[in-house]
């Protein structure tokens, strides 16, 4: 079992604090020295565009009761080059940096080969990055960057076309990458269908509108099988420099449940996929079998931790505490913070998803830790351990951090 370690930096209000951008960032090198120290393998961290308190202010507010930011890491390749100036054995991850805005997929890959170059000027240098992408988790990040409704038609439609320009994207995305000299003429065109919709009211709709902005006859309309989506980046041939970018240094990992999306990035190079702790083991278990037979053979047979998952960690070991008290004290964390989650989140403490969301987060005494460690993951998965949800309790991110990978790693499943 490999373990990893996530980090937030989420700068939100906890019990009457907010530390301020500097005391998160200093928190944040402090652990993530430490994790180094401790030989977790990969330093994940969280990426974020665009403030959630100014998004507040407008009509359509996503996270309307949120206090602070999700995140304060906006690119984690000027981050990556400290968190690697600052330690000597851990990898850095970004999960997940958004390719949409900011340039848009091109520029992306642009900033991703100027990194390689740098990182490998040092001739001792064997760590990598690991590039997580995908559209990112809140649309108001990528409207300013013009990924948005351009007309009637995708107003009706956003739901399904918005997961169409992901596939766009990462074409593009791949391609530059590789180095190839292309124009956005040479990306896959974008189509949406009836299949693409749960509901077939919704594709009904959507065809509707399509005729009346478009004036097709009724015999066009009623042939009408699929509706083309128009690029989203228009661009002649380019080719995305440094050619000479060492791509050894690079992984990549997907953070989409689409196995379309899946299959076209293992199309260009190996890529590993995200998966969430509250994945249902079966959705994992197919994603595994499905990857077994794309994974892009430059990256060997697919290995179950090519698929590393989010784990939440709530961990007491006080001397002064019997186990049993521990475990209840770690599990009262776990509960107390998963309420504050969704009262930000959604402005209501529903019990049936803090219930469930505590069922899906390891809580307890580093017996226990391991315990429900090997009941519910495999001997050979990567577990991003996430410490510092809803704390900003420095002293006790460290000392679980501590405590886990000296008592409850030797115990798990290895």
């Amino acid at each position: 079992m490999k373990f990893d370690i996530f980090l937030s930096i989420c700068q939100t209000e906890v019990d009457s604090n907010m530390p301020t951008e500097k005391v998160m960032w200093q928190n944040f090198f402090e652990q993530v020295i430490l994790a180094d120290e401790l030989n977790f393998g990969t330093a994940w961290v969280a990426e974020t565009h665009l403030s959630c308190q100014v998004q507040k202010q407008n009509p359509a507010a996503v996270i309307k009761h949120f206090k602070g930011e999700i995140g304060l890491n906006t690119d984690i390749l000027q981050l990556a080059h400290k968190i690697f100036q600052v330690t000597k054995k851990i990898n850095v991850g970004s999960a997940i940096k958004n390719i949409m805005c900011n340039g848009g997929p091109l520029a992306h890959a642009e900033a991703i080969k100027t990194f390689l170059s740098l990182h490998a000027l040092n001739p001792d240098e064997r760590r990598y990055i690991n590039i997580g992408f995908a559209s990112g988790r809140f649309e108001f990040s990528n409207r300013p960057y013009s990924i948005h409704p351009r007309n009637l038609t995708e107003q009706v439609a956003w739901k399904v076309i918005k997961g169409k320009v992901l596939y766009e994207a990462t074409e593009i995305f791949m391609r530059a990458l590789r180095g190839d000299h292309f124009s956005s003429g040479d990306i896959a065109p974008k189509y949406i269908k009836a299949s693409d919709f749960h509901e077939s009211e919704d594709w009904e709709a959507t065809v509707k509108t399509y005729v009346q902005e478009t004036g097709l006859s009724a015999d066009e309309a009623a042939k009408l099988e699929k509706i083309e989506i128009p690029s989203f980046w228009n661009f002649d041939k380019v080719g995305v420099i440094p050619f000479e970018a060492p791509l050894a240094y690079l992984r990549l990992t997907v953070g989409s449940h689409d196995s379309g999306i899946q299959e076209l990035a293992n199309k260009f190079f190996p890529v590993d996929v995200f998966n969430l702790s509250i994945t249902p083991p079966e959705v994992i278990e197919k994603t595994h079998e499905f990857m077994k037979k794309i994974y892009h053979p430059e990256g060997g047979e697919w290995k179950r931790e090519n698929m590393p998952r989010t784990a939440m960690i709530f961990l007491f070991d006080d001397k002064d505490l019997t186990p049993e008290e521990n475990t209840k004290k770690a599990q009262a964390m776990a509960k107390k913070a998963w309420e504050n989650y969704w009262t930000a989140m959604e402005g209501t403490i529903d019990q049936r998803k803090v219930e469930q969301a505590v069922e899906n987060t390891l809580a307890g005494n580093p017996e226990k830790m391991a315990q429900l460690i090997n009941e519910k993951y495999h001997p050979q998965d990567r577990l991003m351990l996430w410490f510092d949800f809803n704390t900003h309790d420095s002293e006790y991110i460290k000392s679980a951090m501590r405590i886990f990978m000296e008592k409850v790693a030797p115990l798990c499943s290895r």
